[in-house]
């Protein structure tokens, strides 16, 4: 299993990105998806997932309301639209995977499965 996230940039505040995740390897149906983001010098943070087979998307408090996960199974592709963007957003994303039976998991080391991460920057 692959992972491979794309769609990082820089924004200004209030600003919007999307980012992709492209999964290959295997049929992704059990799965949940999940965003995690590293600002510096903290800790991999939970941002949000995404039951691969019944789009049922989980968010961290942060975010809701600001960023939808979503994911097109034609193209095995999830995807973070990321709206009204603040300073405090700026982190490398990560697109992660992992096999069960709930509709959501928010830790790390749930996760088995990561992609190379993606840096978002947010200017004040």
């Amino acid at each position: 299993v692959q992972l491979q996230a794309s769609g990082g940039g820089l924004v200004q505040t209030g600003g919007s990105l999307r980012l992709s995740c492209v999964a290959s390897g295997r049929t992704f149906s059990s799965y949940v998806m999940g965003w995690f983001r590293r600002a510096p010098g903290k800790e991999r943070e939970f941002v949000a997932s995404i039951s691969w087979s019944g789009g049922v998307p989980y968010y961290e408090d942060s975010v809701q309301g600001r960023f939808t996960i979503s994911r097109d199974i034609a193209k095995n592709t999830v995807y973070l639209q990321m709206d009204s963007l603040r300073p405090e957003d700026t982190a490398v994303y990560y697109c992660a995977a992992t096999r069960g039976r709930r509709t959501y998991y928010r830790n790390v080391a749930s996760y088995d499965t990561w992609g190379q991460g993606t840096q978002v920057t947010v200017s004040s």
